[in-house]
């Protein structure tokens, strides 16, 4: 989370906007015709609102963009977490929009939304089909203008829960996931803004009061602290007209003033220690640096990426290929008012006796680094990767979109793009080396260890830093108790409006929405392919899809096809791992081999420019891995820890669990695709090379391709593939699964866990396009299918048991299954599951409400307009449509039934599909917490064990 605009969200755009009538309008000048923008208009209302308009009518939508200039930076000591408390208030209502009302409009209307924070500001965003804009536009000023009329003690107390909730699922029921608070409060000055958490401590979530968030709100929700940029496929002249019809009455807020940074230093190095529920140590050293676009901050990351950027960093060498870490990656995080130079590796406890000997080779790569210098290929892989990255940007309008929005929130200038190319085209190895020497070398640093619980004697060293005691301030500052002073019910009545604001505006014409136009082919060893020709950025989206993957494994050696993928990843009969990288780093492109499911899938992305040269070392990785026994051990000893690893984090037990119980433990479907430490450990090398003979073959191949080349260009590329040859090979059959007569309770202790995984599962139907499967999906979507669902209004927004709650009909190629999942409170374990149980119930006895059925036909089908706008959501779809053997008119054919089916067939497939007296509950949690709850929901339970699959009754 930063504030700074990333060089992974770089877009680009040709031409200007022609001026039109606004107030306070300025239009950008135009670039140099060689260099690279985003086209836009931008004007300020008289109430201080900043608008940004990029016209792109490519694909017919819209992405609307609210950033306020709050984030966490802005709190007060004491009432840390208030501006992403804020951002849930944001979804709860407003004077004329009901509650939950923002999420229902928006799905229904075919889009997404969200809303984030961080330290430095809080947006709000969403994507719709182009003939919503008007509604969006109706949803953000109301909040915006007419917020505090509907914010209430009931909304502001059961928000408090849901961020409760969140901080528990995402930072203490997570391995090393408070280490990013230790680090703050390390790093930073008492007091510093960035000291603590964006999302707070729970004492102070549980300190404020509904006039303190009100208060909040008057102070930094003003229009003049806001940018509103809008994208897409729009008419600018009647965009001017509704933003000004919706937030030209807004009153401004107080005036507010642009944060200064100041660097940060720190007086010595700090050793801190976590014990943590993990299983690999972590490493991490922490150096202040800058700001986000101080002069320094590019050559600061081009130092991080020469350190620790991947497979041609120092730090890969060092410390990966050495088997001393699983991983081990370098950053230069910038925010606002201050930057973070880290270092950080997940130390293999097979390879070192503790983290000092991480510490010891982190410095020691460090100095070579510095006898080394800076080598020509540093610079060049940074410019390569620049200009790709920029490229690939502009295939999102809401890339696009956040850029401007970062761009001018926080350096008033919205396009930056041809500015941060020319920052980092004009780092030199001067720039880099003086940067290291300056913030780096024999700097202070904080250095934190996390490491297992109970065994303090892997840190680094010992801790010469404690956890600062919090000072509270016993009274409020001047401005706060003003603040509240003023807190009265005049003070929050809303400026009056120039309409009826209580009409939701009605849409314009839906879209027209077509399946992309593709093409068929099929090379001269039977490959199919399927391609989309698209002109919209010079680049080419690639993957080849390999049916089988994980069920091609024997049950005693599960996780071969998962570790062979990984392999041809490695090292190649004619190239290193570092040489490869290299190479792929100077064209910004990328090749990547991974296994999962059923699948095991090589992803190719490349400028088309670039496309020649990719596919030569696309070439080499798939015809001559070399499978060398040091990558080999290298890569089994990864998985090996990574497994270790999953058995200490809660959301992986609980997955592990549910396959289990699914599947039965002969299947290998209910196995990780990674496998098991026992079936890991079994797997030799010949394993790996005679997988590859075997299965790396034509016969089950598919391939994807979107890009700005005609098909006969396409095929001409793919010529070597044409000349592949290989043997064709059969799947094994399943093993029988269970069956169950009974709701049981399977329960997975996890000590002092706050929180408990949960899922409700039943095994169901494989994948269909338009049979009883894909009904059941629109059947689910009322139940928990959307976040206006019933089981998560109920979990969530009723009780404030959860952060979020749903359930869906999975669908594979031969299995399926039902499935609710959700993170709750400890306390409240059984509870949930006796909602969840109750809501399933009485959708079954009474049915779906024909206002739900044509909230779901209108969710389904508006939102066409969103399904196929970058080359990876076409290339989605195509391979999709190759998996399944689907009709080319399959489309249409699903937008018949959704625009057909009754309540009366939901119901039926309510009741069929919906077997509750069969579904088996999962919950990883602590058994000594829960288990009296649990005796009371008067099931059988059962304590199992997901690496043995031992179980024993509980009662």
């Amino acid at each position: 989370m930063s504030g700074k605009l990333t060089l992974s969200s770089l877009v680009i755009s040709l031409g200007i906007l022609a001026v039109s009538g606004c107030q306070r309008a300025h239009v950008e000048t135009p670039k140099a015709a060689n260099t690279v923008s985003i086209d836009y208009e931008k004007y300020t209302l008289e109430n201080g609102l900043t608008v940004i308009l990029h016209e792109d009518h490519s694909d017919p939508l819209v992405h609307v963009d609210v950033t306020y200039h709050v984030g966490s930076a802005r709190e007060e000591v004491g009432k840390s977490g208030f501006a992403h408390f804020f951002e849930h208030m944001m979804f709860q209502g407003s004077k004329h929009v009901a509650d939950e009302q923002h999420f229902k409009v928006i799905t229904e209307s075919g889009g997404n939304l969200n809303g984030t924070t961080n330290t430095d500001r809080t947006n709000y965003f969403e994507t719709v089909p182009a003939n919503q804009l008007e509604k969006v536009l109706w949803l953000e000023s109301d909040r915006m203008g007419y917020l505090l009329e509907a914010v209430d003690q009931e909304k502001f107390e059961n928000q408090r829960e849901t961020v409760k909730n969140e901080r528990a699922q995402r930072v203490d029921n997570q391995p090393y996931g408070l280490r990013f608070e230790l680090n703050g409060e390390a790093l930073y000055p008492e007091g510093h803004p960035y000291s603590w958490l964006t999302i707070g401590y729970v004492e102070d979530l549980d300190r404020v009061n509904v006039n303190d968030l009100k208060a909040f709100f008057k102070r930094w929700y003003g229009p003049n602290n806001a940018v509103l940029t809008i994208g897409g496929d729009i008419d600018v002249a009647k965009t001017k007209e509704w933003v000004k019809k919706y937030f030209g009455n807004i009153p401004a807020g107080p005036e507010v003033e642009e944060p200064e940074p100041e660097l940060v230093t720190l007086p010595e190095t700090r050793y801190m220690t976590l014990e943590d529920k993990v299983h690999l140590p972590l490493l991490q050293i922490t150096f202040p640096t800058v700001y986000a676009r101080h002069e320094d901050e590019a050559p600061l990351d081009v130092l991080s990426d020469i350190l620790g950027g991947g497979k041609t960093s120092l730090f890969y060498k060092n410390l990966v290929k050495e088997g001393l870490a699983v991983q081990a990656v370098v950053s230069h995080p910038c925010r606002e008012l201050a930057c973070e130079f880290q270092l950080l590796a997940l130390g293999n406890p097979a390879k070192m006796q503790s983290l000092a000997t991480l510490e010891e080779v982190m410095a020691d790569t460090l100095n070579e680094f510095e006898a080394r210098g800076v080598m020509p290929d540093d610079l060049a892989r940074t410019k390569g990767q620049i200009e790709a990255r920029t490229v690939f940007g502009l295939q999102s309008v809401s890339g696009k979109v956040s850029a401007l929005a970062a761009g001018e929130t926080f350096h008033q200038t919205p396009d930056l793009i041809a500015d941060d190319i020319a920052r980092y085209n004009a780092v030199t190895a001067q720039d880099v080396m003086r940067v290291y020497k300056k913030y780096i070398k024999d700097a202070n640093s904080v250095v934190l260890s996390v490491v297992p619980k109970g065994q303090p004697q892997l840190a680094a060293a010992e801790p010469t830093f404690e956890r600062p005691v919090r000072n509270i301030p016993e009274s409020l500052s001047d401005d706060k108790e003003l603040a509240n002073n003023a807190l009265s019910d005049e003070t929050f009545v809303s400026a009056p409006s120039s309409f009826d604001r209580s009409k939701i505006p009605n849409a314009g014409p839906a879209p027209v929405v077509t399946v992309p136009d593709f093409w068929e082919a099929k090379l001269g060893n039977g490959i199919e392919v399927l391609g989309v020709t698209s002109n919209e950025t010079p680049t080419i989206t690639m993957t080849i899809g390999l049916d089988g993957g994980m069920l091609l494994d024997t049950s005693e050696k599960a996780g071969t096809a998962y570790l062979t993928a990984l392999l041809m990843n490695e090292t190649t009969a004619n190239y290193s791992n570092e040489a490869l990288a290299n190479q792929l780093a100077k064209l910004g492109s990328s090749i990547s081999f991974s296994t999962g499911g059923r699948y095991s899938q090589i992803y190719v992305s490349t400028l088309t420019k670039h496309l020649d040269a990719t596919l030569e070392l696309l070439k080499e990785k798939l015809f001559n891995p070399a499978f060398t026994q040091v990558d080999f051990d290298r890569m089994k000893e990864r998985v090996l820890q990574g497994l270790q690893q999953q058995a200490k984090t809660p959301s992986s037990i609980a997955k592990r669990a549910r396959d289990l119980v699914l599947f039965g433990a002969e299947n290998r479907v209910s196995l990780p695709d990674e496998g098991t430490i026992d079936t890991v450990n079994a797997i030799t090398l010949d394993d790996i090379k005679r997988y590859y003979q075997q299965y790396y073959s034509p016969s089950k191949a598919s391939i994807v391709v979107v890009g700005n080349l005609p098909q006969e260009a396409v095929l001409s590329n793919l010529d070597f593939l044409a000349k592949w040859q290989g043997n064709d090979y059969e799947f094994n059959e399943y093993s029988a699964f269970p069956e169950y007569q009974e709701n049981t309770i399977y329960l997975v202790d996890s000590p002092e866990a706050v929180q408990s995984v949960v899922y409700i599962v039943d095994r169901s139907l494989p994948f269909d396009a338009t049979g009883d499967h894909f009904k059941t999906r629109l059947m689910n979507f009322p139940l928990g299918g959307a976040f206006n669902s019933r089981i998560n209004l109920n979990l969530r927004e009723d009780k404030g048991i959860t952060y979020g709650a749903n359930s869906g009909f999975i669908g594979g190629k031969t299995l399926g299954w039902f499935e609710v999942s959700t993170d709750l409170t400890a306390n409240n374990t059984a509870e949930g599951i006796a909602e969840i149980l109750r809501e399933i119930q009485l959708y079954r006895t009474e049915g779906v409400t024909e206002e739900e059925i044509q909230f779901m036909r209108n969710a389904y089908t508006l939102s066409d307009a969103l399904e196929f706008e970058t080359p990876t959501s076409k290339a989605r779809f195509l391979r999709q449509m190759l998996s399944y053997d689907l009709e080319k008119g399959y489309r249409a054919e699903q937008l018949d039934i959704i625009n057909n089916i009754d309540k009366d067939t939901i119901d039926a497939l309510a009741k069929q599909y919906l077997n509750i007296e069969q579904m088996q509950i999962i919950v990883v949690g602590d058994k000594a917490k829960i288990l009296p709850q649990l005796n009371a929901l008067s099931m059988p339970i059962i304590e199992l064990s997901v690496e043995s699959n031992t179980r024993e009754a509980l009662n």
